[in-house]
C-alpha cells in the first residue's frame, strides 16, 4: 500500500512532469558576484533552455541607497571586485571603477531599467542586465543615472524615447519593488541565487556566487529526480 508522504511525492512528480519546471534567477545590476555568474547563467540556458523556463527577479542589493560612497565603503567594494575577478575572470575596470566622490551606489535605477526592458521585450531581459553589468563593471560608467541607461538601452535595439517614457512610470517602479519583495519572500539570503521551482515545490540550488560546474551538479540532480 502507498504510504500519503509516498503519494503526496509521486503527485509533485506527476505535477512537475506537465508544469513548466522553472529556474528563478535572482540578481541586482550592481551586485559584482552577480556579474562574476553572468557566464554561468548563460551556459545554463543554454544547455537547459529546452527543460527549464528561467524567470529573472531583481533582488534589490541597494534599493534605497541616499549617502554616497565613504572613502572606506569604496576599498571594501573594490576588495570584493577583486576577488569576484580571480575566481570567475570577469572583466573590471580597476582605474576608473565607482564614478567620482559623491556617488550613490543606489541599485534601483538599474533595476527598473532592466524591468522595463523585460515589459518592452522579454527576449532582452537578460542582455539588458548583462549590458548594465558591463558597463559598470567594465567600462566605469554610473548606471544609476538614467541618460546612461537610456542609452544601454538604445544599443540593445530599443527606442530611446519609448524606453524613457516607461521607465519613468509609477508602475515600472512598483513592478520593480514588487520583484524585491518577491525576493525576500522567496527566501533568498545572498545574490546570484537559482532557486528550481517543480511542480509546487521550491529547491535552492545556490544562495550566493558556486563554480559552474557545482550548479550543473546540483540542478541535474534534482532534474535527475523528477524524471
Amino acid at each position: 500500500m502507498m504510504k500519503a508522504g509516498d503519494a503526496a511525492k509521486t503527485r509533485t512528480r506527476n505535477l512537475a512532469s506537465i508544469t513548466p519546471q522553472k529556474l528563478w534567477y535572482f540578481t541586482d545590476p550592481m551586485c559584482s558576484w552577480c556579474w562574476g555568474f553572468t557566464p554561468a547563467i548563460e551556459s545554463i540556458r543554454e544547455e537547459y533552455g529546452a527543460r527549464l523556463q528561467t524567470e529573472l527577479v531583481v533582488g534589490g542589493l541597494h534599493p534605497s541607497e541616499t549617502a554616497p560612497l565613504t572613502d572606506v565603503a569604496r576599498e571594501d567594494i573594490y576588495h570584493d571586485w577583486r576577488q569576484v575577478h580571480e575566481r570567475s575572470g570577469q572583466p573590471f575596470d580597476f582605474d576608473r571603477a565607482i564614478p567620482a566622490a559623491g556617488f550613490v551606489c543606489n541599485s534601483e535605477p538599474p533595476s527598473r531599467a532592466v524591468v522595463s526592458a523585460a515589459s518592452l521585450d522579454e527576449e532582452l531581459t537578460l542582455p539588458m542586465m548583462r549590458a548594465i553589468q558591463s558597463a559598470f563593471f567594465a567600462d566605469g560608467r554610473d548606471v544609476t543615472k538614467t541618460e546612461t541607461l537610456a542609452d544601454l538601452a538604445a544599443e540593445l535595439g530599443f527606442d530611446r524615447g519609448a524606453f524613457l517614457e516607461l521607465f519613468e512610470t509609477r508602475s515600472m517602479r512598483d513592478k520593480t519593488h514588487a520583484q524585491f519583495v518577491k525576493t525576500r519572500q522567496m527566501g533568498v539570503r545572498g545574490l546570484p541565487a537559482l532557486i528550481l521551482q517543480q511542480g509546487d515545490e521550491l529547491h535552492h540550488i545556490c544562495n550566493s556566487w558556486q563554480p559552474l560546474a557545482k550548479v550543473h551538479a546540483a540542478l541535474d540532480t534534482r532534474l535527475d529526480e523528477s524524471s
